[in-house]
């Protein structure tokens, strides 16, 4: 009884979908370690920028304007910088073919109805929709544990202990609500890329990401109060996102604005 649970064959064209969000993820990572290579040899040779943010346009021309004495290292040098370049170039690609996806699809609505929700861009909730696929098998309370967001447990008699978050289910879905939920940090205004997203969505979907943003900023102000470490306070607001998405992707966008329960 309840041993077997239902699950979703996805189709081709979600599979397909689902190797594009992950090539672009597996892309995410060269770059990030073409950019560390290219840093460390700088930083060999005793080459710093304190020009303010690195991997700008201005980071970029700092760096066409470096030379090293030895014609070897300068070659290496100039490879690095090309790969990186090369790897920029090939994210780029895969944003605008995402982009195109999110906005003219079968994940369109719910690509929308998250965007509603801070920390969710287009790409973050293109990948959630195409991640999770049918989003009506689960419940705002069992979204968490399919992604591994909640606590492992050693439980024993009258002994109970919660470890580290069991890392379960899937860690593409996780590992972006883990990176979404720190936006909620900050403290919560309105801006222009949020009004723009709004525009997309529907007054239910707008009027119930709203509260979804109020209430996680409210939850960090909580755990920070607290002292709570970060990234375990992060971990939780991830989770309870995880139930925010869950109800805007299966939101009825002509029902009422009733209450849902967002997590367990």
């Amino acid at each position: 009884m309840d041993e077997v649970c239902p699950v979703t064959v996805p189709s081709i064209e979600q599979e397909a979908a689902r190797d594009l969000v992950r090539s672009r993820e597996d892309c995410r990572g060269d770059l990030m370690r073409a950019w560390h290579r290219l840093s460390k040899l700088l930083l060999r040779h005793r080459i710093v920028y304190y020009g303010g943010n690195a991997w700008t346009g201005v980071h970029d021309g700092w760096l066409c304007r470096q030379r090293l004495e030895s014609p070897a290292a300068q070659l290496a040098l100039e490879s690095d910088y090309e790969t990186v370049q090369a790897v920029t170039l090939r994210r780029h690609r895969l944003d605008v073919a995402i982009a195109e996806l999110a906005a003219d699809s079968r994940y369109t609505p719910i690509v929308r109805r998250l965007g509603c929700l801070r920390g969710i861009s287009t790409l973050t909730a293109f990948g959630l929709a195409v991640e999770i696929g049918d989003w009506t098998r689960f419940t705002g309370a069992s979204i968490g544990p399919f992604v591994g967001l909640v606590p492992s447990e050693n439980s024993s008699g009258q002994s109970r202990h919660q470890g580290p978050i069991t890392k379960t289910g899937n860690s593409h879905a996780r590992r972006l609500l883990v990176e979404a939920a720190w936006h909620h940090q900050r403290p919560y205004r309105i801006g222009k890329t949020m009004l723009d997203r709004w525009q997309l969505a529907s007054p239910i979907a707008q009027a119930r990401g709203d509260a979804g943003n109020r209430r996680l900023h409210r939850q960090w102000m909580k755990f920070i109060a607290r002292k709570k470490r970060h990234p375990v306070a992060n971990v939780a607001i991830a989770r309870e996102l995880a139930g925010w998405c869950w109800s805007l992707a299966t939101l009825d966008d002509v029902g009422d604005l009733g209450d849902r329960p967002m997590t367990g």
